[in-house]
């Protein structure tokens, strides 16, 4: 059963969603191999009842969505650091694929846990991120969590330097 009697969501979300979890890798002009990560998906549940979903593709693009609708996107077409780190991060997530699970079913996060999704020719695979220390026997994961803490942190800097431009703008 899906936790959306946990995270309130909007059929705005769940489309956008969707739509990540299956975009398909011939957008790319790549010729990615079966198991080539193009593009990751990663649910990360926040305090008072906020799902936020980030989706990040090899050639730099990164977006947040939000359960209420809402949505932080674009901002990879005016902000170098933020192609890098989301590029980055999708070219590492390979490292994860050996720990994942084949998955068809793409439920929103139960509790806290993390839920990341790489997406490849071959299929979507998941992996959980619990929540507290990632174990130091699982340094892939580690890794992988590091890169896209980074590309939260890049995505709040352009929010902020989009922020700023607005109120200056105005006045």
């Amino acid at each position: 059963m899906p936790t959306t009697d946990r995270y309130p969501v909007t059929q705005k979300y769940l489309m956008t969603r969707g739509q990540a979890l299956n975009f398909p890798a011939n957008f790319f002009q790549a010729n990615f191999k079966k198991n080539d990560v193009y593009g990751v998906v990663i649910d990360i549940p926040m305090p008072g009842n906020v799902l936020t979903t980030m989706v990040c593709f090899i050639n730099g693009a990164a977006n947040l969505y939000f359960n209420n609708g809402g949505e932080y996107s674009g901002a990879s077409q005016r902000y170098r650091n933020l192609v890098q780190a989301a590029h980055t991060l999708v070219a590492n997530a390979g490292q994860l694929l050996p720990k994942a699970e084949k998955t068809k079913m793409y439920d929103l996060p139960r509790g806290r846990a993390h839920y990341f999704f790489m997406l490849t020719k071959g299929g979507v695979y998941k992996v959980e991120f619990p929540t507290g220390v990632i174990p130091e026997t699982e340094p892939e994961k580690r890794t992988v969590y590091v890169l896209y803490q980074r590309v939260l942190n890049e995505l709040r800097n352009c929010q902020l330097k989009d922020e700023m431009e607005a109120r200056k703008a105005r006045k």
